[in-house]
């Protein structure tokens, strides 16, 4: 049995997005259809207001409501430091331990020629270019510790050693509250290939 027409359109459009599939993608336009207009007309602004107000940040490439950053604008940040991320919510993620007080780029994904991702498709010349201008002392690679992610890490490790700068790589291993028993031989070998003194 088909739908109506204006419901299969909102399927197709909920189907591409990413981890939708077909079957989720009806649950939730179903959802929508059940849902008062006014919680409906609410996802619909919120929509549109992202699409309005927020974009990415020219410096770094976060995301932002003001170009640049509240991070590539702060004094109280370091900017001779950057660490580099994969995606805008890594920011969040690093933010949330208070730790870093650096600033930051955003890659905009990672190398995966199986995807057609190659250096051209992220954030790579802004990176060089800033550390080009100099007074960068460390670049802290916080890329994704899958095959994606170290290529990546490694790739820009070579770029960027030969400009001068210092370049880490956040530790891997063991997560905290977790049983060694249950580490596979890869976290194990980064748990001990990362470890330091105490």
């Amino acid at each position: 049995m088909s739908y109506p027409e204006p419901l299969n359109r909102l399927v197709d459009q909920l189907k591409r997005l990413p981890g939708i599939g077909a079957k989720s993608a009806q649950r939730l336009a179903f959802h929508i259809l059940r849902t008062p207009r006014d919680e409906a007309e609410r996802l619909v602004d919120a929509i549109r207001d992202v699409k309005d107000r927020v974009t990415y940040c020219s410096v770094c490439s976060n995301t932002t409501e003001a170009d640049p950053c509240i991070y590539c604008t702060s004094e109280g940040r370091n900017h001779r430091l950057i660490c580099v991320v994969e995606e805008p919510q890594n920011v969040t993620a690093i933010e949330k331990t208070r730790d870093f007080k650096g600033v930051y780029h955003v890659l905009m994904g990672a190398l995966s020629p199986l995807q057609g991702i190659g250096p051209d498709e992220l954030k790579i010349k802004g990176l060089l270019s800033r550390v080009g201008e100099g007074n960068i002392e460390e670049i802290i690679l916080a890329t994704n510790p899958n095959v994606e992610g170290e290529a990546t890490a490694l790739y820009l490790a070579r770029l960027l050693k030969p400009l001068g700068v210092r370049v880490t790589r956040i530790a891997m291993g063991v997560p905290v509250g977790s049983d060694l028993e249950y580490a596979d031989e890869v976290t194990m070998h980064k748990s001990l290939e990362g470890r330091r003194e105490v």
